[in-house]
């Protein structure tokens, strides 16, 4: 990550990494199994046989005070539709809650959807004890609640709620929400957009906000919701059943940002190292990356893949077992570097929540060789069209000034005077420039006016080549404007007419070739340039 930073330093506004997207699922340690339910109902509660319509009490029971809640509470508990994402049906509802800065839940959904359960069946032969049924855990297709929730701590979450037994829980939240609040509770101004931060006024704040982000926080926030909003258990159930909920993690993000001043060498250099990453990212470099090692026994595939979907923006993916990591820039501002965890096994580590900060440890490090390779990939030529920019005309004010033509022969003898004169510290004035002009190329004086020698100093100073110098009618040429005239010079007489002339009239005789630095420096341009073109038709 080191670097990645020094290579596009000048171009960095700053780096912060951080989870993303959790998802957590909660249960009750003592209700999954088959004998624990034998044991709740039959010893805790007396109920025997444990006959369906028992098990689906608490279910009725369940989804009656779920529809109180919202009645009560004047919340919108809404069908799931196919084919439309939750999150942008609730979104209306949730800056209703945020405008009012009220916290809670401020929509239900409902949703039919796999899960597992338990079923009492009769014995398939008679048995001594004729209220005896067997009780297995099963798939099943059954409502479920999706609260949507406003939480004062770690923001925004979403929590599915099972109706059956054992009442499985699964906890949606995202880190960016938990930093914002903590970032606006410590006064820091930043501006967050989709899921990312894109300036900030503390960045070491910012960075100390993502780590404040715990197992410990976490837990006390989910289990507080848990027992406002999920299944209800009496006193009695709690003497004879420790119902306390464990949490373990089933999905987990954790992304590296670098946030860019400019748009333009993200958007290139993206675009390029993807071409370099997919023919150098081969098994060995992705097991190095995630920190595993090749052998026969590997699960899955170690592989890499470009996809552009439904995200509207090219996505570099890397598979390693279970694991995915992901390179992609976005809003032409910020690269991403993000590592997915579907199965914590792949790293060594158990899937229970208090993993979290060993978990943090090893993305961490995983996200660093992730950047530190793409720096090698990244490190590469890309092409800027400063020649196509200078030629379109710009606006200034309410009038429109010309561009700047290569082929403009004025323009390059006024580069290349300003260029020579650099030495004049104090600025040149017009009729100094005319005259170096007319003196340097031979010209008389009707051929290139004072007239046209400002109308020229007019476009290079709406193109940002030129500046004045205080407010006197003094000129010198700005640092864009000495790059941007020595590309026109070096490339117009030095460079392009040469080797475009031993491409297409005469290409000078290597067994001839005079004893001259920059003569062999043009037979190697034609060489390489011939290579390009080689490798282009097959």
């Amino acid at each position: 990550m080191e670097t990645f930073v020094k290579l596009f330093e000048r171009f960095l506004v700053f780096v912060y990494h951080c989870f993303d997207r959790i998802v957590i699922q909660g249960y009750l340690p003592l209700l999954t199994r088959p004998e624990h339910i034998v044991y709740f109902f039959r010893d805790v509660h007396g109920q025997y046989p444990i006959t369906p319509q028992v098990l689906a009490q608490r279910t009725s029971e369940y989804r009656g005070w779920v529809e109180g809640y919202a009645r009560n509470h004047k919340i919108p508990l809404l069908k799931a539709e196919k084919g439309k994402r939750k999150e942008d049906c609730v979104r209306p509802y949730l800056q209703r809650m945020e405008r009012r800065n009220h916290h809670g839940v401020y929509c239900i959904f409902t949703s039919m959807e796999m899960g597992s359960t338990f079923r009492s069946q009769m014995p398939k032969y008679p048995t001594d004890d004729p209220n005896y049924r067997i009780i297995r855990r099963v798939p099943s297709r059954y409502l479920h609640y999706y609260f949507y929730i406003r939480d004062p701590v770690i923001g925004p979450l979403a929590m599915c709620v099972g109706t059956y037994l054992p009442f499985q829980t699964t906890y949606y939240l995202n880190g960016h929400n938990f930093i914002e609040i903590e970032l606006r509770r410590d006064g820091v101004a930043f501006r967050k957009d989709d899921n990312a931060f894109l300036s900030t006024s503390d960045p070491k704040a910012l960075q100390a906000a993502a780590d404040k982000l715990s197992a410990a926080t976490i837990e006390k926030r989910l289990n507080y919701w848990t027992w406002f909003l999920g299944p209800k258990f009496s006193k009695k159930d709690r003497q004879g059943i420790s119902l306390r909920r464990g949490y373990s993690i089933n999905q987990i993000e954790y992304c590296r940002n670098f946030i860019f001043k400019r748009h333009f060498p993200i958007h290139k250099i993206f675009e390029h190292s993807c071409e370099m990453g997919l023919f150098r990212l081969a098994a060995d470099k992705v097991a190095y990356i995630f920190g595993v090692r090749v052998t026969k026994r590997l699960r899955g595939k170690l592989y890499s893949v470009l996809e552009k979907l439904d995200h509207g923006h090219h996505v570099l993916r890397v598979y390693c077992k279970n694991l995915v990591g992901r390179m992609y820039e976005k809003f032409s501002t910020f690269l991403r570097v993000e590592i997915c965890v579907n199965r914590m096994k792949d790293l060594g580590l158990n899937k229970g929540l208090d993993n979290l900060e060993h978990l943090r440890q090893k993305l961490v490090a995983i996200t660093d060789r992730f950047a530190g390779f793409e720096a090698q990939s990244l490190n590469v030529h890309v092409d800027f069209p400063l020649f196509q920019r200078m030629a379109l005309p710009v606006t200034v004010g309410k009038t429109k000034i010309a561009g700047i033509k290569i082929h403009d022969t004025r323009m390059i003898r006024l580069m290349e005077v300003l260029l020579r004169g650099g030495t004049q510290l104090n600025g040149w004035r017009s009729t100094d420039i005319h005259q170096a002009i007319l003196a340097t190329f031979g010209l008389p004086a009707t051929s290139y006016t004072l007239t046209q020698l400002r109308y020229d100093l007019r476009k290079m100073k709406a193109h940002g080549l030129l500046e004045r110098i205080g407010r006197s009618y003094l000129y010198r040429l700005s640092d864009k404007g000495v790059k941007a005239a020595l590309m026109f010079i070096l490339f117009h007489k030095r460079v392009c007419g040469p080797l475009a002339n031993s491409l297409f009239h005469h290409r000078p005789d290597e067994t001839l070739k005079p004893d001259s630095k920059i003569e062999t420096a043009f037979h190697k341009a034609d060489h390489a340039i011939q290579r390009v073109l080689d490798l282009l038709a097959a």
